[in-house]
């Protein structure tokens, strides 16, 4: 490693955003396998110092894959025609919770396909009350909705909101998405769900077509700026049946280099903002087997274990080759046990997880 990354790892290590954009894009531009290993080594050593040994769970439940959005890139954006469309009812959804309770999950992610209705409002609100008595920490990642909806899921019992901004380039966000779709509204919600005291996270996709390295270091820089609290990612892996899946057409990145770019946001993420929830997506499992768990060792804190009943999970791929698609939540949680102890990490059971940052800013 040269003494220019060292140094520049030193004056990350030593305090929060003390980095520079043109920094942060010398730190995501390394290629040696030497330095994107020390890379990685610094965003591990961060997280044990900012968060500790171990790593936080939050059962995944897939509520319905029914959007109202198409999005160029997402496997269930409304075009697609070739989806079996679903929604989990209440019931199901307060199953999943139950589930993954009795697994030792102290906390819950419920994602779906964007809608705004009353109706959908209601029912998700019904959901969070049943499930209140459970005292899970619940996360919603539910796409843009109004400042209102939002303080009755919060009122309901959500207590963290995930919204992607999938790039921090409005230009970029207008070639990926329809021209229905608004970069300005989807800050703004951002804004709102601070304003109605969630734990706010977001994210973006790496390796798009056309982004920058200067792109990903704002992406970083943007985390910072809005002061979120988790942060989701993970390396843009195409879908079918999508306009952006049928236009790859081979000469786009390699699984392997999605996967370093992946790592090294990772690992620059943690070295730039210190105390935030970092998940290890996954995505990351989607492009290497041991994926999640090389995301851990680069800086991650936080994983979602897949708890939707597997009959519905091949109806809910975002991208291609999404892994577990047939083992029940209980052989994952085993199986990520062991994954986990091998690399000397082990899941945090029966806690809730919330962010530090969180809890510095409240």
């Amino acid at each position: 490693m040269n003494s220019e990354l060292t140094s520049l790892i030193e004056k990350a290590k030593a305090a929060p955003r003390a980095l520079s954009v043109g920094e942060l894009v010398q730190l995501l531009s390394v290629e040696s396998a030497d330095d994107r290993a020390a890379l990685s080594a610094a965003g591990r050593e961060l997280k044990l110092r900012q968060c500790g040994k171990g790593v936080a769970v939050r059962g995944l439940v897939e509520a319905g894959n029914v959007c109202a959005k198409d999005c160029l890139y997402c496997g269930i954006r409304k075009s697609n025609a070739c989806v079996k469309r679903y929604r989990l009812s209440a019931d199901e959804i307060v199953a999943g919770a139950a589930a993954s309770k009795a697994m030792g999950y102290k906390s819950l992610v419920i994602q779906s396909g964007e809608i705004e209705s009353e109706a959908h409002t209601r029912f998700i609100e019904e959901v969070l009350e049943r499930i209140r008595p459970l005292d899970l920490g619940v996360t919603l990642s539910l796409g843009e909705q109004t400042e209102e909806v939002y303080a009755r899921w919060r009122a309901a019992g959500a207590t963290r909101y995930l919204l992607r901004i999938e790039t921090s380039n409005p230009a970029l966000y207008a070639k990926i998405h329809p021209s229905d779709c608004s970069w300005t509204r989807r800050v703004d919600c951002l804004r709102a769900l601070r304003r109605t005291g969630y734990q706010v996270g977001t994210g973006v996709m790496c390796a798009l077509p056309g982004q920058s390295v200067e792109d990903l270091a704002r992406d970083i820089v943007f985390y910072g700026e809005m002061d979120v609290d988790m942060i989701g990612m993970g390396p843009f892996i195409p879908a079918e049946n999508t306009p952006m899946g049928m236009a790859n057409d081979g000469r786009g990145m390699t699984n392997e280099e999605r996967l370093r770019l992946g790592l090294k946001m990772i690992a620059v993420t943690r070295l730039y903002l210190h105390d935030v929830n970092i998940a290890a997506a996954t995505a990351l499992q989607a492009l290497q087997d041991d994926g999640r768990e090389l995301g851990v060792l680069a800086g991650a804190n936080v994983i979602m274990p897949n708890v939707t009943d597997v009959q519905y999970r091949r109806s809910y791929q975002l991208y291609a080759n999404k892994p577990n698609l047939d083992e029940n939540a209980a052989a994952l949680r085993d199986r990520l046990d062991c994954r986990l102890s091998a690399i000397g990490e082990h899941i945090l059971y029966d806690q809730l997880g919330d962010s530090r940052h969180f809890a510095a800013r409240t």
